[in-house]
C-alpha cells in the first residue's frame, strides 16, 4: 500500500512518515518549501494551488491513501482552496483521502464541541479551514476531515519550544490562562490518522486529547517534564490582549475514539512521560 503526505515537511507531517515507513507501507511525501528531516521513499515539491502539479504528483505516486497535512495559514488560495483541489484530484485518481482541520472553526460560543456542530469561525485562518472541510467533502464525499487542536510531543512542538523560550525568559510574552484548548500528542494524532487513512470512515471526526487545559497549564506541565521552573512562566489573559480568537474551545472526541484502536492521550497523561 501506498501513502502520500502532504505537508510531510511539517511537525506532524514527520510523525506520519515515520509510523507510516514503520509501519511497512511505501511512503511519499511532498514539501512546500524544502524537504523535511524525514525518510520517506521519495520527496515531492507541491503548492496545492498549482493543479497541474497536483495531478502530476498523484499519477506518480499513485496512492491509495493521501493525508493532508499542509496549512497555509491565513492563506485563502492554499488553506481554503488548496484542499478543495487535492480532493478533487483525489477522488479522481481513487485515492481515500484525511484532510486535517483545526478546532479554529469553532467560536468557543459554547464551549463544548462534538462532531454535530456547525463551524462558527471568528478568524481568517478558521474561516478558511471552515471553507476547507465543506469544499473536500463536497467534491470528495468518501474523504475524512478530521478536527485536531493543539499538537504535542517530543519536545519538538511551537507550544514546547515557546514554554522553552519563556522560562530561560530569552522570548517575551505570557501563557495566557484563559485560553483553553485539548491538546493532542503528536504520535496519537498521527496514529489515529493513518488508521482512518485505513478504513472506509467519512465524514467529520474529532481527533483532540481528553483534557482540556488552559496554555498555561499545559506550560507547566511541559516545564515540569523537562525540568524546568514553572515559575518563571508568565501568566495573562487573552480576553484582555489583542489577539483574535476563540477562547474556549473543548473538542468532544468520544464518538471518534469509540471507533479507535488508539488512545487520545490527555495532557496530563502524555506530560508525565520524557519528552
Amino acid at each position: 500500500m501506498t501513502a502520500l503526505i502532504v505537508g510531510g515537511s511539517g511537525f506532524l507531517g514527520a510523525e506520519l512518515i515515520r509510523q507510516a515507513t514503520a509501519a511497512g507501507l511505501t511512503t511519499a511525501a511532498t514539501y512546500a518549501t524544502a524537504p523535511g528531516d524525514a525518510s520517506p521513499a521519495a520527496w515531492y515539491p507541491l503548492d496545492l494551488r498549482d493543479v497541474g502539479r497536483l495531478d502530476a504528483v498523484m499519477a506518480e505516486v499513485g496512492p491509495q491513501f493521501v493525508v493532508n497535512t499542509a496549512s497555509g495559514k491565513a492563506d485563502w488560495a492554499v488553506t481554503a482552496e488548496g484542499p478543495v483541489r487535492l480532493a478533487r484530484v483525489a477522488a479522481e485518481y481513487g485515492s481515500r483521502l484525511v484532510h486535517v482541520s483545526s478546532d479554529a472553526v469553532f467560536s468557543g460560543a459554547r464551549v463544548h464541541y462534538d462532531e454535530t456542530c456547525l463551524p462558527d469561525p471568528v478568524t481568517p485562518y478558521g474561516a478558511a479551514k471552515a471553507a476547507a472541510e465543506t469544499g473536500v467533502l463536497v467534491v470528495h464525499p468518501q474523504a475524512t476531515v478530521a478536527r485536531t487542536s493543539l499538537i504535542i510531543g517530543h519536545g519538538r512542538s511551537v507550544h514546547e519550544h515557546a514554554v522553552h523560550r519563556l522560562a530561560a525568559g530569552t522570548r517575551d510574552g505570557a501563557l495566557f490562562t484563559d485560553d483553553i484548548r485539548c491538546p493532542v500528542h503528536v504520535a496519537d494524532l498521527a496514529a489515529a490518522l493513518l488508521e482512518l487513512a485505513s478504513s472506509d470512515a467519512a465524514g467529520i471526526h474529532h481527533l483532540a486529547g481528553s483534557d482540556a487545559v488552559s496554555r498555561h497549564e499545559l506550560g507547566v506541565l511541559i516545564a515540569r517534564r523537562d525540568g524546568l521552573d514553572a515559575s518563571r512562566l508568565p501568566t495573562g489573559l487573552r480576553a484582555g490582549s489583542t489577539i483574535p480568537g476563540a477562547l474556549d474551545v473543548r473538542l468532544d472526541s468520544r464518538a471518534t475514539q469509540r471507533t479507535l484502536r488508539t488512545t487520545l492521550r490527555g495532557a496530563r497523561e502524555f506530560c508525565t512521560a520524557p519528552a
